[in-house]
């Protein structure tokens, strides 16, 4: 016969725990599905550049006033000596790029290019931000909506979608905005057209997002998780409130992310067609129309503006992309 094995130490040393503890000195752990995203995003270095941009576009448009006091001059502040009196451009080379002055100087108005650079991005942000946080929000209400009922509330709402991306967004922009009253709900000037910029680009590009929430609503109703809740008796608003919505955020999301860019470009589109930030406030697009009259003399002040927010679009575009394979495991 063999002799029984001798076996040594605690009840709680035998538990699996502390036998995987022992292997190789560390537990091991398994990964949520956040912290699996947060590692194949971190792989994609081009993703973590536009996330970095984007954190530093931010960052400069909250402290805009300190980078300003510390770097540069106040935005409507004019400098016409440091120009040539007959042509409006700047006297030195470079349009006036220097130690004081980073970016140089704007042509006929001598104020500094980099601090209006950097307070135009607290407008195309804020706009870009709020007008996808409005979009966001009423398209998934409608489109979860839409995707778990069906029937003819399913109907509806698509014609509704229907309706609303064959609106000419543009010309009634420029409508509305044309024809504001000075002062609306205590809102006035420009409080008053960057509310009605985020309301008229959130409330007409909400159907972008509401189609791809009904798409995955279709799907994820028919998934077992849903049929076991509606099996224990739960109504709808609640499967819609914490079995649907949990499973959307990554789309949300990840298009969220994409429509802030679009919506960046529509607010300077507004502002370079002189229905957008009245002057003397800041804004690329509004800096974009100016530079125009004067490109002839100061083909500089074309480009920075145009640099701007091509560098903010791209980081939000190629983070979003990054964001939207990190966040589906079917990508490699």
């Amino acid at each position: 016969m063999t002799a029984p094995i001798e076996v040594t130490g605690s009840d709680k040393e035998a538990q699996p725990e502390a036998v995987l503890a022992g292997v190789g000195g560390k537990a091991i752990q398994g990964r949520s599905l956040g912290q699996i995203a947060w590692l194949r995003l971190r792989r994609d270095k081009v993703a973590m550049i536009g996330g970095i941009l984007i954190i530093l576009l931010t960052l400069m448009a909250v402290f805009a006033p300190l980078i300003v006091k510390l770097l540069g001059h106040p935005p409507n502040q004019f400098h016409q000596e440091l120009l040539d009196p007959t042509f409006g451009s700047p006297t030195k080379p470079m349009g006036g790029m220097s130690g004081e002055y980073l970016l140089g100087l704007e042509p006929n108005t001598g104020r500094d290019l980099f601090s209006r650079i950097v307070y135009g991005a607290r407008v195309s942000l804020l706009v870009g931000f709020l007008a996808t946080v409005v979009a966001a929000v009423i398209g998934t209400a409608l489109g979860v909506v839409a995707g778990y009922f069906g029937g003819w509330v399913d109907s509806v709402i698509a014609r509704l979608m229907d309706v609303f991306l064959a609106f000419p967004l543009l010309l009634f922009s420029i409508a509305v905005v044309g024809v504001i009253p000075e002062s609306m709900l205590g809102l006035t000037g420009n409080g008053l057209r960057i509310g009605v910029l985020v309301f008229v680009i959130g409330f007409f590009g909400w159907p972008y997002i509401g189609r791809i929430v009904r798409g995955q609503t279709l799907s994820l109703r028919e998934r077992e998780f849903v049929d076991a809740a509606r099996s224990m008796g739960a109504r709808g608003p609640y499967i819609i409130v914490r079995e649907l919505l949990p499973n959307l955020v990554a789309p949300i999301l990840v298009y969220a992310t994409l429509m802030i860019p679009t919506n960046i470009l529509f607010e300077a589109a507004l502002s370079f067609l002189g229905v957008g930030i009245e002057p003397p406030t800041p804004s690329w697009g509004g800096m974009l129309t100016t530079a125009i009259q004067t490109y002839q003399v100061a083909p500089y002040f074309v480009v920075i503006p145009g640099v701007a927010i091509f560098i903010t679009v791209m980081a939000f575009n190629v983070f979003g992309d990054g964001l939207r394979d990190a966040l589906d495991p079917r990508t490699r």
